[in-house]
């Protein structure tokens, strides 16, 4: 018995050890990346470009590691085979290239293949069973996430909850509260730093208040809705196009000519300064929808990353433009919007509530957990993980 406990701490350690080396060295890439670009905005014109090569390499050599996220669900579900290395370089080259050059994606699902790939490596190595790789794989997830956006409790519970959806089964609580908080300190230890982001300051819990959040988070769950819809209905309006390469090479002009169409750059990349501007400088509603239209464009199309920090970018300047609507603090709509858009994609309402209150402080915690809930209802049970299971389906 104590053999079996030492043996599962250790495991949880070495998960958490894994998914921080991996998220820090991602986010020192992803960072020198986003600077070079922001300096030499006129690589904007080589997008194209890259997605053809990023595309071209998954085509050729990474076939079986191109379902990103889903694969890691979908062996949390049902354990079947480790998951091919190469999913971590594979993703690492595809996701700095892709923001390299301006690409709309985010980031926190590139720490998360990273993170579990890895980490699944430690079956073949300690010889693991089935529960104890169901286990670390969820950790791994977490943890990744957790390390990647500096909220170590919303990672803790980030891996279990993402399998399914209107099920939430603790399963790994040990694994993944020890490899998240291992691997959140050990980016601090290397010295990666996290975004910071506004505090909210004093929170107005009046009545009123609470039935505007009720509105506000069913607004964010359509937008959410919006999102996984035409980002799927994309996806099937350029099948057309067979080769994958061309495709994305195809949507890459589109979108470079969309840039300076618009002229303001602000949609490349993460932006994460138009976030921050969220908390302090009212936005219209164009700012969202247009996040969430090269988002679609991007990721519909090929380009890597994810879609946590554009949905995340939807949900803080939605949040602001609606505090024109709602009398309430615009900070605590951002903040609100951050987590809830999020949720209601991810299908993880428990998570982005954590989250929500790791980044912006306990003050938010009702707003956070009504409008993430409301948000994940509203949502409907399509989401941006197209392997999680349904409520109607049996949980492994």
């Amino acid at each position: 018995m104590i053999k079996s406990k030492v043996r599962r701490l250790f495991l949880s350690l070495l998960c958490g050890v894994v998914s921080g080396l991996s998220a820090a060295a991602f986010l020192y890439l992803l960072n020198w990346a986003t600077h070079y670009r922001e300096n030499h905005m006129s690589v904007l014109w080589f997008l194209p470009v890259a997605g053809f090569c990023v595309s071209f390499l998954y085509l050729k050599f990474g076939r079986n590691v191109a379902a990103g996220n889903n694969i890691i669900i979908e062996e949390i579900q049902d354990p079947k085979k480790v998951v091919p290395i190469r999913m971590a370089p594979f993703i690492l080259i595809g996701t700095v290239a892709s923001h390299f050059f301006g690409a709309s994606t985010g980031r926190e699902g590139t720490a998360v293949q990273m993170g579990s790939s890895l980490t699944d490596q430690l079956t073949i190595l300690f010889k693991l069973s089935t529960e104890e790789r169901r286990a670390l794989l969820a950790a791994a997830a977490g943890a990744s996430f957790g390390a990647a956006i500096g909220a170590p409790a919303a990672g803790t519970v980030f891996g279990m909850e993402m399998i399914s959806v209107g099920r939430f089964k603790i399963f790994a609580l040990i694994e993944s509260a020890l490899a998240s908080f291992v691997a959140y300190y050990l980016v601090l230890f290397l010295g990666v730093k996290h975004t910071v982001f506004p505090g909210i300051g004093s929170v107005d819990y009046g009545f009123n208040n609470f039935l505007y959040i009720i509105a506000a988070g069913a607004l964010f769950g359509y937008a959410a809705r919006f999102f996984t819809l035409s980002t799927r209905v994309f996806e099937r309006s350029i099948g057309f196009l067979k080769y994958a390469p061309l495709k994305t090479f195809a949507v890459g002009i589109l979108i470079v000519a969309c840039f300076y169409l618009e002229g303001t750059f602000r949609f490349a990349g993460l932006g994460l300064e138009t976030i921050q501007k969220s908390f302090a400088d009212v936005q219209t509603f164009s700012v969202p929808l247009l996040k969430s239209v090269f988002t679609t464009l991007s990721v519909g199309s090929g380009f890597k990353g994810g879609e946590f920090i554009p949905l995340v970018f939807v949900g803080s300047s939605l949040g602001s433009a609606l505090s024109i609507i709602f009398p309430m603090s615009i900070k605590v709509l951002a903040a609100v919007g951050f987590a809830a858009v999020f949720a209601g994609a991810s299908n993880t309402p428990i998570a982005c509530s954590l989250m929500a209150i790791e980044l912006f402080g306990f003050s938010i915690a009702p707003f956070a957990f009504l409008a993430c809930g409301v948000s994940y209802v509203c949502s409907g049970p399509l989401g941006i993980y197209q392997a999680q299971l349904r409520r109607h389906v049996e949980q492994v």
